[in-house]
């Protein structure tokens, strides 16, 4: 993947800049890069879910404010941010000509799942992600701890948590058929 060094480095540069920026020089921070599919997936971890990164319209002569424009144009728009309580993840995804091991597994529903695992299980970025057996494994038992939870939050309410579920599953079967 030689054509994807000199996009990956512009991104973490930009990312780790942020950090050093607007979190502070010195400020501990984690980078982690893992694939997802035929996405290289570029993630910095930081200490401060308070400041977060934007899109503006910076002035061509201004001498700040480009980052983040330049990780949505090298990464085709594929980036975020995962708020984790006592910090975020910024991330961006580089497309590779990589074909995805599962087929499309990179629809909208997929991906709001893998951030809330994130969220919820405290998993560190890329593991929930994974195709790795243990990574795989984590990240079911996450989901397991939040559907167990959510369960009790639908019973506390007076809700059936059988009908849900049996709903729920419903519209899994009907999105699925409607992909094929």
């Amino acid at each position: 993947m030689q054509e994807l060094i000199e996009p990956a480095q512009t991104c973490v540069a930009e990312l780790a800049s942020n950090v050093i920026r607007h979190v502070g020089v010195g400020t501990a921070a984690t980078l982690t890069v893992v694939m997802r599919d035929a996405y290289l997936r570029l993630e910095v971890r930081d200490p401060d879910p308070r400041a977060l990164p934007t899109l503006i319209d910076a002035a061509s002569d201004a001498e700040a404010g480009r980052g983040m424009t330049l990780v949505d144009a090298v990464s085709d728009h594929r980036w975020g941010v995962v708020l984790c309580g006592d910090s975020k993840v910024v991330w961006c995804e580089l497309a590779t000509d990589l074909d995805a091991p599962l087929g499309d597994a990179r629809g909208p529903r997929v991906m709001r799942a893998e951030e809330h695992l994130l969220l919820y299980g405290g998993v560190r970025p890329g593991w929930v992600s994974g195709s790795g057996r243990l990574a795989v494994a984590v990240a079911e038992e996450v989901a397991i701890d939040l559907i167990t939870d959510l369960l009790h939050w639908l019973r506390a309410r007076g809700c059936d948590p059988e009908e849900v579920l049996d709903r729920a599953q419903m519209h899994v079967e009907a999105e699925s058929g409607a992909e094929t």
